[in-house]
């Protein structure tokens, strides 16, 4: 008989189920409805939410063109600028950026208003980490791994706070942190990282360890789903990244006695269900 255990913390984290549940909200109140950038990084969430005459944004020029309708700010944030062309538009605003990355935003304006150079421990392409530098007065440095701590040089008498991506590893964080340490910076540290991705990677980590094989199910661009899969792909050989249950060969999982599943803060419930029942036949 094989043994197949969902993790608890599998699926919607608190900021993804606010913002996708913000969305739906507009769309019933009958107005027209944008996002700015998906709202979340879940294509099958995505797809859904433009059947349903949702728009997508990309740009800030196609935003500067728009003089009616509902801006729904995306669940990973925007830089400050964003907020004054909606304001500046008469647009109706809807703020679902996650309160802790909104957190984020607040720190470090305050800290470079200091005159702190503020690092930023995460990746520069990742729309949050864009969102985040946004608010930085153009005083900042992102950092995505040791190797870049290492060559971060600027002048001793530098005052430094040092913030990470929401979603990054946790280990990574405190690496690149105790680098930047050692340079003898004036450092205020403040970690970031949401509670919700430590206690994910956490049980990530344990799951993999207990299993033959897992199965980490989430969108390809999901910063945080990456993360689950690497953290489970080190302690667990056989594992698989899968959007959706068609892209799992569950014949491939007959021969395993243990199976652990577990999904990134932005899959939604109906596929994870879909693959554990999938899982356990």
């Amino acid at each position: 008989m094989k043994k197949v255990v969902l993790a608890d913390t599998a699926g919607f984290c608190f900021g993804v189920k606010r913002a996708v549940d913000a969305v739906y909200n507009e769309i019933k109140k009958g107005d027209k409805v944008y996002t700015y950038g998906p709202i979340i990084h879940n294509e099958e969430v995505i797809k859904d939410l433009e059947k349903k005459g949702v728009c997508l944004i990309h740009t800030e020029e196609e935003l500067k063109a728009l003089r009616e309708g509902t801006i729904i700010i995306r669940s990973h944030g925007v830089p400050e600028k964003i907020y004054d062309i909606i304001k500046n538009n008469n647009l109706n605003l809807v703020d679902a950026t996650c309160p802790f990355v909104l957190k984020i935003h607040k720190i470090v304006k305050e800290k470079t208003e200091d005159n702190r150079h503020i690092v930023i421990v995460g990746s520069k392409a990742h729309p949050e980490v864009q969102g985040i530098i946004g608010w930085c007065l153009n005083n900042y440095t992102v950092l995505e791994t040791k190797e870049d701590a290492e060559t971060f040089d600027l002048p001793l008498s530098t005052n430094i706070c040092i913030v990470a991506q929401t979603t990054i590893n946790y280990n990574n964080f405190q690496d690149i942190v105790e680098i930047i340490s050692e340079k003898g910076y004036d450092i205020i540290v403040i970690n970031t990282i949401c509670n919700a991705t430590k206690e994910r990677q956490t049980e990530a980590r344990k799951l993999a360890k207990a299993s033959d094989a897992m199965v980490v199910i989430g969108d390809m661009h999901s910063s945080n789903t990456q993360k689950l899969y690497d953290i489970s792909k080190a302690e667990c050989e056989n594992t698989y990244y899968i959007q959706t249950l068609k892209d799992l060969d569950l014949n491939r999982l007959k021969s395993f006695r243990s199976v652990g599943i577990t999904a990134g803060a932005s899959t939604p419930n109906n596929i994870i269900k879909e693959v554990h029942t999938a899982c356990q036949k």
